[in-house]
């Protein structure tokens, strides 16, 4: 073969090569990191959003964009070796779920680069997130379950029209559970309630604290408590024992049997607003510019399990008959 030859094939694979070599590079897709804090539906939902808006808005998953997804299965002094790991694979943005687990992400990464969005927050300026409910922080923004009180409130005085004092377990420890008290008792005089509170911060005092609101309270409003939910078959078998029916913050104990009735946020829909803001930050928005994102009255939804509420020897009410939100 003739050296002009040589040199003319050398050339083209090298040329190839570099052509190969720069779709390559164009095509790679980007990493996000997913900080959960434990397996739960309301926090599945919440990804899959957050997955469903990223791809609406171009980031298709396997081709535009990969998942590192990671949890601590509830234990929060395992989250700042799992928000250590996600960092490590330099990820283009790391979702955190959760108060705890944000909070741990944003001291964490403060400096690194990587913007970090957030969900299932309830409360992110009490929880020192963002600055207030007008901006993000630097490098943090994100989307809140926040419940709309009032129409918690509202919903259970449908539900149970002679229900006067509302009982509200929390974990003090949970910044989400303490700032959502603190919104339900400025609330409870105009919605006609008068709230007892009881701190649970242990699981195995559930059922001593719980009946303790026997004779001082009509009914039970459980938050999306990150110690509450994963034991809401605990809760609500406390609370029957007490005759005491309970309105809950998610619809999959509805839907399970658990308890009788729930007014919730729908957990795909923070996702989703979580999934649009990830988006922006992708595409060059600065996190500090977006506001967080909260659910209105519309992002909620009713649900009542009729079975479940003869349980506690309550029937549906008449106003509610129509309601679309009734199951078995």
């Amino acid at each position: 073969m003739s050296s002009l030859k040589k040199n003319w094939i050398s050339g083209l694979l090298v040329t190839g090569a570099l052509v190969w070599g720069a779709g390559t590079a164009v095509a790679e897709p980007i990493r996000i990191g997913i900080a959960n804090f434990g397996e739960h539906p309301q926090l599945a939902a919440s990804i899959a959003g957050f997955k469903k808006a990223l791809a609406e808005n171009g980031f298709v998953e396997g081709t535009d964009v990969v998942y590192s997804e990671s949890h601590t299965n509830f234990d929060a002094s395992l989250v700042p070796q799992m928000i250590a790991k996600l960092q490590a694979e330099q990820p283009k943005l790391i979702y955190t779920i959760t108060t705890p687990v944000s909070q741990i992400a944003k001291k964490a990464l403060a400096g690194s680069g990587i913007p970090v969005v957030f969900s299932a927050v309830t409360d992110p300026v009490a929880a020192k997130l963002v600055p207030s409910w007008e901006a993000g922080d630097e490098g943090m923004t994100g989307a809140t379950d926040l419940q709309d009180v009032a129409a918690v409130m509202e919903f259970t005085h449908k539900l149970l029209p002679n229900a006067k004092r509302f009982g509200v377990p929390y974990n003090p420890g949970e910044a989400n559970d303490a700032a959502l008290l603190e919104k339900i008792k400025e609330a409870a005089p105009a919605a006609g309630f008068e709230v007892t509170d009881v701190g649970i911060d242990n699981v195995n005092d559930i059922q001593q604290r719980i009946a303790s609101f026997a004779g001082k309270a009509d009914v039970i409003y459980t938050p999306a408590s990150n110690l509450l939910q994963p034991a809401i078959a605990a809760v609500s078998a406390a609370a029957r024992q007490a005759q005491i029916p309970i309105v809950n913050s998610d619809d999959g104990a509805v839907r399970d049997g658990v308890v009788p009735a729930s007014f919730a946020v729908n957990y795909e829909q923070v996702g989703l607003a979580a999934g649009k803001i990830a988006a922006e930050i992708l595409k060059g928005k600065d996190p500090k510019s977006i506001a967080p994102w909260r659910p209105a009255y519309e992002d909620h939804k009713p649900l009542i399990s009729k079975k479940t509420l003869a349980a506690f020897g309550l029937d549906v009410p008449a106003s509610l008959a129509d309601c679309g939100c009734l199951i078995d």
